[in-house]
């Protein structure tokens, strides 16, 4: 088995969103589908929902009307395990328990042809420990899609320890010839996608419960600064608290209690109290009629512009900036670097592209007062908004300086606490540390992790490649920083951005 599965009978068991959503996809490639599930009653509402999902397709142009009728037809109801004998690939999208997987995968290694693959649709769980105990586990293998299946283009094809390598190659190309983008990976907590996104969520909950800024700012920060589609808080509430806690907390368990991957107590006493997102009404967010927004904090950016800005140094991550607000006509003069850090003079305000320090911190360093630091910003040509901290010595309000000048741009400028590596530049970090220790640790190649981000939660860019944009050196500063300022292991540096940073040999130090 080399090459996709072409016109086998494809078996899909559990009538859920996900399995639903399976079914769809192998019959609109041409696959005759039978769909199970132990109650009547969801494989109906399941039909139903994709019956009316074709009829939007049709009615948006997307697909004629005789196509989505062939769709349906395709797929079959079947009634009972004992149907799906002639399947020559069943894919289980069932609920996330291990015990009822693995009855399942034994009930259906002895209905099936010996070269049928088996494949599971499991999150989170080992496929390692669902193929164990079966005569034959080696034709056990992960395609794991995501939500809604016909819509996200990404499946993690996941080898566990015992899958045969012709196997996970049939997955993978039957998944292109689907017209998904397959990412390799191991059989590792999380995979690729719920391993390495956990900081996305878990830095937003630590920023919170710090103090350093709201819900609504933490949200329009990583949105209008990093270019994400949802912030954390809106895209925990849309997945639902409570199955985003169970992915946090099975990765933390799974990886015997790394912190980097630890469940936040915030999001605990959500859930305890019943909010759990969009689908109660209520979880960061409130939803439904008479909701009131919440209007992330910004800064007054009424005052005077100053009559220039002077870059001293090099301005890093912020240079993009600089180069958009002088072509809004602030006139920005260059000079030569000194002994402090690169930074922007803005009349009595010194305004300092983050580096982990904190502004208290340079403040000092500096010898001056009037100090603020400014997050990371993604894409300077569309940002929309950024995060600034002042230091705690300042009395004359440096980041509204800021924010007079950056208007000009048409950018927001929202005050955060003085936390090292901010928002967007704390979350960013962590992302690409966790990355790099996925790929040094097996879990895939650098290439698959960054597709993997991209498109299965729709990053604007792989956390690796963000990370050489950045500069890895900058990078390994903030995180170092960050460990010193509050030293936990939570924020060591993994070894690969270690290694990136390290001069080659021969070369002068």
């Amino acid at each position: 088995m080399t090459g996709p599965l072409s016109g086998v009978t494809v078996a899909v068991i559990g009538a859920g969103t996900m399995g639903a959503g399976i079914a769809q996809v192998a019959a609109a490639n041409g696959h005759p589908v039978l769909l199970h599930d132990t109650s009547p009653e969801v494989v109906a509402e399941a039909l139903t929902h994709m019956r009316r999902r074709l009829e939007g397709s049709v009615a948006r142009g997307r697909l004629d009307a005789a196509e989505a009728e062939s769709i349906r037809h395709r797929i079959t109801v079947a009634a009972s395990l004992d149907d799906l004998a002639p399947a020559g690939l069943l894919i289980e999208a069932i609920v996330e328990r291990l015990d009822v997987k693995r009855g399942l995968f034994a009930a259906l290694e002895a209905l099936v042809a010996p070269d049928a693959i088996l494949a599971t649709n499991t999150s989170s769980l080992s496929v390692t420990a669902i193929a164990a105990g079966l005569e034959h586990p080696e034709r056990v293998a992960g395609m794991h899609f995501f939500n809604p299946a016909p819509v996200m283009p990404l499946v993690e094809v996941v080898s566990g320890d015992a899958t045969g390598e012709d196997v996970a190659v049939a997955v993978a190309a039957t998944a292109t010839a689907w017209g998904k983008t397959p990412v390799r990976c191991s059989s590792t907590p999380g995979f690729i996608v719920n391993r390495v996104a956990r900081p996305f969520y878990g830095e937003a909950l630590r920023l919170l419960g710090e103090g350093a800024a709201d819900v609504a700012t933490i949200d329009a920060v990583v949105t209008g600064a990093g270019g994400f589609r949802m912030g954390p808080f809106a895209l925990m509430d849309l997945v639902g608290l409570d199955v985003n806690l169970a992915v946090s907390t099975s990765v933390f368990e799974q990886t015997y209690g790394d912190t980097r991957f630890a469940p936040n107590v915030i999001q605990r006493g959500l859930v305890d109290a019943g909010r759990l997102g969009r689908k109660t009404g209520r979880g960061f967010y409130r939803y439904g009629n008479g909701a009131v927004a919440m209007e992330p904090a910004t800064l007054d950016a009424s005052g005077p512009v100053a009559d220039m800005v002077v870059v001293v140094g090099e301005a890093g991550h912020a240079a993009g900036l600089v180069d958009r607000v002088e072509a809004c006509g602030v006139a920005v003069t260059r000079r030569p670097a000194d002994q402090g850090p690169g930074r922007l003079l803005i009349g009595d305000a010194v305004v300092v592209p983050t580096d982990g320090s904190t502004a208290t911190e340079l403040a000092a360093r500096l010898g001056r007062t009037e100090v603020a630091v400014l997050d990371l910003v993604g894409d300077a040509a569309t940002a929309t908004r950024v995060a600034v901290a002042e230091a705690d010595q300042a009395l004359m309000r440096p980041g509204e300086r800021f924010a007079a000048v950056a208007a000009r741009a048409g950018i927001a400028v929202s005050p955060v606490g003085d936390t090292p590596g901010l928002v967007l530049m704390r979350i960013v970090a962590q992302l690409a540390s966790v990355a790099a220790d996925a790929v040094t640790f097996g879990v895939a190649g650098a290439a698959d992790v960054d597709t993997a981000m991209r498109l299965g939660t729709s990053y604007p860019q792989g956390p690796l490649a963000w990370a050489d944009s950045i500069g890895v050196g900058t990078v390994v500063g903030v995180l170092d920083r960050l460990r010193a300022f509050y030293g936990e292991d939570r924020y060591r540096v993994a070894s690969r951005l270690r290694r990136a940073t390290l001069p080659a040999p021969g070369a002068t130090p």
